[in-house]
């Protein structure tokens, strides 16, 4: 096999000739009978015959890609001799895309990226990595068979520098358990993961969850796309994004998530609906409600965290000015009236709800609450989860509570004209509501 030094400088001594062809034949890497039955049968194939040569073995794909360089006047490259750490990062384009025009990343500068491929002809077919990428395409050759090897180790490369990551998580990791036993027993995360048999994507769920609690995140959305996925924290009701995984395991991490929530893995066709219930410490445990939705790119779960403490925060950590915390206190004193918190989703209207409720929560009062679902569960308020399937629905709850000898009332939400007339009527009457909208 020739090397590829000693294929540049054959090819130099023989100056250039025309056609393709002609150049395999000059380089001594076909001989005129071969080249004209390849010629012929490339054709047949419909494909390049540079392609044809190196796919049937007639031809070392060095020299004849060598040659290819000379005719077309396209720089050669030599990937044997690269190291994948001067590669630009891969989580920067999109893999299906690499993966199906079979070239490699090798440098950006500015708009501009600079890619190998196999054939002069795969240039015409750059024009999708450049809508993906958004840059302009530069292509340079390299043989195929070290693209291939080349291409799956930068891939590969990439996923493991990104688990490799996760080893530098805290001990709160292994400290995590999900409590999703029958009998309500506490099961470690890794325990509970053996149905997904992949440990990378457990450190890497419950890496998400944790930065999710540090961030103060409201929901947490994994999202599949046409050749990336992505994951985003919704954090003072705005959503911004915070890693984005390697396409291939977009299908484990919500296979995981779904064991988590004790959701049917093989159901990819319906969205379903589960909670996850982690032990943080002795003393501290978080809630997440978790819905799937089937996309045209696969699964999307979304993850709304319900911290159970949230309801204990004082007011003076709501984050309001002097003057609106002291409105908001000056309401809550109020024996009946409506109180209505309105914002953006994830904005803080439940926890400014609950902190409210909290502060209203004595022992001379009754107070009822009407929620869909029940998001943090509260002692000493008598909390109802809507469920319309059966016919309970807010404005039937406020019915039902009016006849509890209710001294405050929350309403999740106020969707209709019904509930809104029930609500007003009941802050009319001697009864203090509060609600969103």
């Amino acid at each position: 096999k020739p090397s590829f030094e000693s294929t540049l400088s054959h090819a130099a001594a023989h100056g250039g000739l025309r056609g393709i062809a002609q150049r395999l034949v000059k380089h001594g890497v076909l001989s005129d009978a071969q080249a004209a039955t390849a010629q012929s049968t490339a054709s047949d194939l419909e494909i390049s015959l540079l392609q044809h040569v190196i796919e049937s073995g007639l031809a070392d794909p060095v020299a004849a890609t060598v040659a290819a360089g000379w005719e077309y006047g396209l720089p050669v490259i030599d990937l044997e001799a690269l190291r994948l750490t001067t590669l630009p990062p891969a989580a920067d384009y999109p893999v299906k895309v690499l993966q199906n025009l079979n070239v490699l990343p090798l440098a950006r500068h500015g708009h501009r990226l600079t890619v190998a491929v196999p054939y002069p002809a795969t240039l015409t077919q750059l024009d999708e990595l450049q809508f993906a990428t958004g840059l302009s395409i530069e292509g340079v050759l390299a043989p195929v068979d070290q693209i291939t090897v080349a291409l799956n180790n930068y891939l590969a490369q990439n996923e493991r520098g990104m688990l490799d990551e996760l080893d530098g998580i805290d001990d709160a990791v292994s400290s995590l358990n999900i409590v999703q036993n029958s009998d309500g027993n506490e099961v470690p995360l890794e325990e509970a993961s053996q149905s997904s048999e992949d440990a990378p994507i457990v450190k890497f769920v419950n890496k998400i969850l944790l930065d999710a609690i540090r961030q103060r995140a409201s929901d947490i959305h994994f999202e599949p796309y046409e050749t990336l996925y992505r994951v985003r924290f919704r954090v003072d009701g705005m959503l911004i994004e915070v890693a984005r995984p390697p396409f291939a395991m977009r299908h484990r991490i919500a296979a995981r998530l779904k064991i988590m929530a004790r959701l049917d893995i093989s159901e990819r066709r319906l969205p379903q609906d589960g909670a996850i219930k982690l032990k943080l410490s002795r003393t501290r445990s978080l809630d997440f409600r978790v819905n799937s939705l089937p996309t045209v790119y696969g699964e999307k779960l979304v993850l709304r965290i319900l911290d159970p403490t949230a309801a204990q925060l004082g007011i003076e950590q709501l984050g309001f000015t002097d003057e609106q915390r002291a409105m908001y206190e000056h309401t809550l004193k109020q024996p009946q009236g409506m109180i209505l918190v309105t914002g953006p989703t994830g904005s803080g209207k439940t926890v400014s709800l609950y902190t409210g409720i909290n502060i209203l929560n004595k022992v001379e009062r009754n107070i009822c609450t009407a929620e869909d679902p029940v998001e943090i569960k509260v002692d000493g308020i008598n909390q109802v989860n809507i469920l319309p399937k059966i016919g309970l629905d807010f404005a039937s709850a406020l019915r039902a509570f009016l006849r509890q000898d209710p001294d405050v009332v929350m309403v999740g939400e106020i969707r209709d004209l019904e509930t809104a007339d029930i609500a007003v009527k009941a802050a009319q009457t001697g009864h203090l509501v509060l609600s969103t909208v």
